[in-house]
């Protein structure tokens, strides 16, 4: 009994309690249907496992195709003992996201209808397929990691050797879906608030997820430091930092001539929840991150860093809600507000998330055997950016 409470640690014991919830939650979704716990409406039929779960859960994982082309097709390879973590995250990500794709679909038995029954025309096919052949990439980019594992070193090294062809196929199709998550709003002109609906909404969410990217790796890389007591690499994760404020740069420039362009821009200043939660986006997760990460001091210090890159991530997930929820609401007079069973699941599966991570980071070597010093490590950076 003693040994059970020894291993019985509090997030265990959360975790735990998640999956027991869930568990029941998901016997109730599929016997009874999506009406039985969700507060979704025929008026009202997409939203938290649509906004958070699916649009939110791809962005997030970004990190995986922004990482490998940084190091495998730029040959940036100073990165490299951060890109493990970042794949690792990426295809714990889009695995969490089919799976939270199932809950959402009104006949999840049919979720491979999208192999066999093809549609070239639609958006929801093209994200489909380049879901499913990203999970599959992922999967084959970290196979190395399991073969590692077990010892099958001449399986390891054939997969090696087609690593640069996998990124750059990773890249073609987080490029295409990414930007095509987007794409399917742009056939709600008259349903989505001026705000958000955009003809560049594709490069919005590109951009978009290009920055977050970069984001989940340096969140990844602290939470993986205090859970697993190693050193950050804080000279690479500073490079990141810089790189942020490039992105966050160009997309706010964007938005702003796309405002003045489509005639919109005096509505930034009307009183109501749109402009409110619009402000909250652009203010705490766009103009505020990029403005703390333009400081060298701020930049440099990991408390700063960090919290930086959560305004980001925050940003983020504020603007795919505000898409998905906010800015719909008004045209579908109906307003939305998640269930508590909607809530317990998108909570379960990020958890789901973060105990698998742990898990493979634990049992699987995901960072490097031996890291250098932080004094040699500072030093190449600076070589590789004087370059």
């Amino acid at each position: 009994m003693k040994k059970i409470f020894a291993y019985l640690t509090f997030w265990r014991a959360v975790l735990g309690l998640l999956l027991l919830a869930g568990a029941y939650i998901t016997y109730l979704r599929f016997t009874q249907g999506l009406g039985a716990v969700t507060n979704l409406s025929d008026q009202f039929p997409w939203g938290l496992w649509i906004g958070f779960d699916i649009l939110c859960g791809v962005g997030l994982a970004a990190g995986g195709f922004t990482l490998c082309a940084i190091v495998y097709i730029f040959n940036l390879h100073a990165f490299k003992p951060i890109v493990r973590p970042a794949v690792l995250t990426a295809f714990l990500g889009y695995l969490l996201v089919i799976v939270a794709l199932l809950f959402d679909l009104g006949r999840p038995d049919r979720i491979w209808h999208a192999l066999v029954m093809w549609n070239p025309h639609s958006v929801m096919f093209e994200v489909a397929w380049c879901v499913m052949l990203y999970t599959t990439v992922l999967a084959l980019e970290f196979s190395p990691v399991l073969f590692e594992k077990f010892g099958w070193n001449k399986a390891a090294r054939l997969m090696r050797s087609i690593t640069i062809p996998l990124v750059i196929i990773g890249v073609l199709l987080s490029t295409l879906h990414q930007s095509s998550l987007g794409s399917l709003y742009l056939i709600v002109p008259e349903k989505l608030h001026p705000l958000w609906y955009s003809s560049l909404l594709p490069v919005f969410f590109f951009l978009s997820a290009l920055c977050v990217g970069c984001a989940m790796v340096i969140f990844e890389s602290f939470m993986s430091s205090r859970a697993f007591n190693r050193h950050i690499e804080m000279p690479l994760l500073t490079q990141l930092g810089r790189a942020i404020v490039v992105i966050l740069m160009v997309y706010t420039i964007i938005k702003v001539q796309d405002l003045l362009d489509r005639g919109v821009f005096n509505t930034v200043f009307t009183f109501n929840l749109e402009t409110a939660l619009y402000w909250a986006e652009m203010g705490l997760g766009v103009l505020l991150p990029m403005l703390l990460l333009a400081i060298p001091r701020v930049r440099n210090h990991p408390t700063g860093l960090f919290v930086s890159a959560l305004l980001v991530v925050l940003g983020f997930v504020l603007n795919r809600m505000n898409v998905s929820i906010t800015g719909m609401e008004g045209w579908a007079k109906a307003g939305y507000f998640p269930s508590w069973m909607e809530l317990t699941i998108t909570t379960m599966i990020v958890a789901l998330g973060f105990a698998l991570f742990a898990l493979a980071a634990r049992y699987l070597p995901v960072f490097p055997a031996s890291e250098p010093e932080p004094a040699a490590q500072e030093e190449s950076a600076q070589v590789l950016w004087a370059e």
